[in-house]
């Protein structure tokens, strides 16, 4: 498998994840949610990537969505996590935080550990 493959499968295991934590301090539209994600991660997401999961996560009761117009030229519709959202986000932090620990800890249980990352990137 090429590096580029396994990263984006690296991505696209997360962006339900990183999607959810983009709207949990409060709603926004498709577009905010793209900038967000690129303003605190190096995840570049387009809309025909984001549009289709935001989709399915408001079909599976996660998300819900309203228009919202006035603001802008154009209605916009703004994402908010639901009550299922919010407890299908807190399992996920702890299913994502405990694999990435179990990753860790193959990492630390080979020979030199990080130490052997230390060498390689020099």
């Amino acid at each position: 498998m090429s590096r580029e493959t396994w990263l984006e499968q690296l991505r696209r295991g997360g962006l339900d994840l990183a999607i959810l934590l983009a709207v949990v301090d409060g709603p926004r539209y498709g577009l905010a949610i793209i900038q967000h994600l690129e303003a605190f991660t190096d995840l570049v997401v387009g809309e025909g990537t984001i549009y289709p999961i935001l989709g399915r996560l408001t079909k599976e009761g996660l998300l819900e969505s309203s228009w919202v117009e006035g603001e802008a030229a154009h209605p916009r519709k703004y994402y908010r996590l639901t009550k299922a959202g919010a407890r299908r986000l807190r399992e996920m932090k702890a299913e994502w935080r405990a694999f990435a620990e179990k990753i860790d800890r193959l990492i630390a249980a080979t020979r030199g550990g990080a130490r052997e990352d230390d060498r390689e990137s020099h």
